[in-house]
C-alpha cells in the first residue's frame, strides 16, 4: 500500500482529544497492534492547521511513541507522520479514506499542557 510522507514543517499541530487505545474490534473490544512489533496501539486525535485550513486528523501511532503531557490543546511535534489511502467493501457499500500514522507524537509544551495552565 502506498504510504506518502507528510511535512508538518509549516503547520501547527495541537491535541484535539487525549491519547486513547486504538481498539481493532469494537464489539470484542481487541485492542489494536502494530503487524510488525506486536505493540499496542494508540489513538491521538490533533487540530492540523496550515495553508490557511484547519483539520481533525487521527493519527495512529505506537504507545511507546506517545510522550509528555498530552492534554487538549497542548502542541505538539508528529515524528514520521505518513498518509496511507485505503477502499474498502462493507455489506456491498465502498468506503474510502486516508489513514494517518506517526512514529511519535511529542509535547511541545514547557512544563505542562495549556489546559493545566487555565
Amino acid at each position: 500500500m502506498r504510504q506518502i510522507p507528510v511535512d508538518t514543517s509549516a503547520a501547527t499541530v495541537m491535541v484535539a482529544k487525549q491519547p486513547q487505545v486504538k481498539v481493532k474490534d469494537r464489539r470484542t473490544g481487541e485492542v489494536a497492534l502494530d503487524v510488525e512489533t506486536g505493540a499496542k496501539l494508540m489513538t491521538v486525535d490533533v487540530m492540523f492547521a496550515a495553508n490557511d485550513a484547519v483539520e481533525i486528523l487521527s493519527v495512529t501511532v505506537p504507545e511507546s511513541g506517545v510522550s509528555g503531557e498530552l492534554g487538549m490543546g497542548t502542541p505538539v511535534a508528529l515524528t514520521g507522520l505518513i498518509a496511507r489511502p485505503w477502499e474498502n467493501e462493507f455489506n456491498g457499500q465502498k468506503r474510502h479514506g486516508i489513514a494517518f500514522r506517526a512514529v511519535a507524537v511529542t509535547s511541545l509544551a514547557a512544563g505542562g499542557t495549556q489546559a493545566e495552565a487555565a
